[in-house]
């Protein structure tokens, strides 16, 4: 287990929240709206992934210890695997303290994924 203390984290207000794709009933998406939320919605497509980015986003204080998390079924260099690629999509953001790695979901990214699926737009 980590020996680490809560820390608060800010919360974002809504109006900081800037969708990186316009909502889907706005009107067709350009190619690189389309390749950049392919990519995060690809990560999440992985049963593990989707797993170790819930636990994350669960986690008391918003972020969560690696060694807090790897209980995912899988060794740990898979896990090690799944998280890079979460890093990759853009959806984990991370930083190391001492021997451990923290990871937090990436800030709004959560809501602006919810903001482009939005039908009532």
């Amino acid at each position: 287990m980590s020996k680490s203390e809560v820390v608060e984290l800010p919360v974002l207000p809504d109006s900081s929240v800037v969708p990186c794709c316009p909502p889907i009933t706005a009107g067709e998406l350009s190619q690189a709206d389309a390749e950049k939320m392919a990519a995060m919605f690809k990560a999440l497509s992985d049963p593990v992934r989707l797993r170790l980015f819930s636990k994350i986003a669960s986690h008391p204080g918003g972020e969560a210890c690696v060694c807090d998390i790897a209980d995912v079924g899988v060794s740990q260099p898979t896990v090690s695997h799944h998280l890079k690629k979460l890093r990759e999509a853009g959806l984990l953001t991370s930083e190391r303290r001492g021997t451990w790695v923290y990871y937090q979901v990436a800030p709004s990214v959560v809501a602006a994924m919810a903001a482009m699926l939005d039908l009532r737009g």
